[in-house]
């Protein structure tokens, strides 16, 4: 298969303002997760030309392991974690081998689960946003409501590290809730793994411990929902969300005592998220200067993608960073793709970015109450490029026979 043609990210018009931060992608990124644990399994990965196949040196670190469960928790961001270490000794006690991870750009969960299922940066894989256009069907497309259309092996077209790890005779299993089950969404990100159902977090915590214990080497993928859906609805700074996150703990608890011995677990997140105050909320449906020239609003709250009419490109744009101005970048789809937050973007995947992207800073979300007012009604929100948003955690734990030998 030919390479698809790629634009490489530069030194844009407009550098990122000193509070947002460029994903690290292809040495700590979300991204680098699969591939290393692929290398440990006998697996190295072709990446591209850009991206080793280990760059966290988890071969090392999983050294010796027969099978590797990997569990991401979403909205488990690495500030979070260690601010409320007391409510979760279990993965305040876990080795944190090589630091914490970055989420890829934007900081969401669909871009981010398939950026840890292809090994790729978001502008190679093309899932580059919540809600995103589809281009030239005056339509979108929202990744977590996603069946079959448009279809996902050519909206995601790049092979996943499970397709690959199967090629190479090494199973792969992923275990997530049963409602995602042949979503657009899993078979994007996981094709080439045996989807299994999980009902409940203690469910989740016995399959994936299942999973683990055959005699052949494997890799195992779980993924839990609730932590983030509480963060959104209640806010992290809420009883809520540190009740779930003892909830979390206990369940990592129950797998890492369940562990063979030959096995490894590693735990990692899809993005931080934050609270936003009612007083950092701008109304984008409030505001007439950012409906004029507008075709589509995409994205979510705290990073847009805005599409304008044809010939209305530069309008908006001025309109959009007027408006804004200190509250998030704002810059053109050319100036995004040159700065590299969505690392090396594909020619064919240009056009599901806006003409106009605006990310947010501090703890601003750029809300539309008329068009989306469930969403315009949370409590904490996650996308941009704020450290916070950005830092998530990958903890380690080994089986008995691998630490014996460590």
């Amino acid at each position: 298969m030919t390479p698809p043609t790629t634009r490489s990210p530069g030194t844009g018009p407009q550098g990122l303002p000193a509070d947002l931060q460029r994903p690290a992608y292809g040495t700590a990124t979300l991204a680098d997760v699969l591939p290393g644990v692929a290398t440990a399994l006998g697996v190295p990965l072709q990446r591209g030309t850009d991206l080793t196949a280990d760059p966290l040196g988890l071969a090392d670190t999983l050294r010796g392991a027969r099978s590797v469960a990997v569990l991401l928790v979403d909205g488990l961001g690495a500030d979070l974690v260690r601010a409320h270490a007391d409510l979760a000794p279990t993965l305040a006690g876990l080795l944190s081998p090589v630091g914490d991870l970055q989420a890829p750009c934007p900081s969401t969960t669909p871009v981010s689960l398939t950026t840890l299922g292809t090994g790729l940066p978001p502008g190679s894989h093309g899932v580059l946003g919540f809600v995103t256009d589809v281009p030239g069907e005056d339509r979108t497309v929202t990744h977590t409501h996603w069946t079959d259309d448009p279809d996902p092996d050519t909206w995601q077209a790049r092979p996943t590290v499970f397709q690959q790890l199967a090629a190479a005779d090494v199973a792969s299993t992923v275990v997530g809730p049963y409602a995602y089950a042949g979503s657009g969404l899993t078979r994007a990100a996981y094709r080439g793994a045996r989807y299994t159902s999980a009902v409940s977090p203690g469910d989740l915590a016995a399959v994936l411990a299942h999973a683990l214990g055959g005699r052949d080497r494997s890799l195992v993928y779980g993924y839990h929902a609730e932590l983030d859906l509480t963060g959104h609805v209640r806010g992290v700074d809420s009883d809520s969300w540190r009740h779930q996150l003892a909830a979390v703990d206990l369940m990592v608890a129950q797998l890492v005592d369940a562990l063979p011995a030959d096995a490894a677990l590693l735990v990692t997140a899809d993005h931080g998220m934050l609270d936003v105050p009612a007083d950092t909320r701008l109304d984008v449906d409030a505001e007439v200067a950012l409906q004029e020239g507008v075709r589509v609003l995409a994205g979510e709250p705290r990073a847009r993608y805005v599409h304008a009419r044809p010939g209305a490109e530069a309008d908006v744009l001025a309109a959009w960073q007027g408006v804004l101005a200190h509250r998030a970048w704002v810059v053109s789809r050319e100036e995004a793709v040159a700065s590299g937050v969505f690392g090396p973007v594909d020619d064919g995947l240009v056009a599901r970015i806006g003409d106009v992207v605006a990310l947010a800073r501090g703890s601003w979300a750029l809300t539309a109450t008329r068009r989306e007012p469930v969403p315009s009604m949370l409590a904490a929100y996650h996308g941009s490029l704020t450290a916070t948003e950005l830092a998530i955690p990958l903890l380690l734990a080994r089986g008995r026979a691998l630490d014996g030998a460590a």
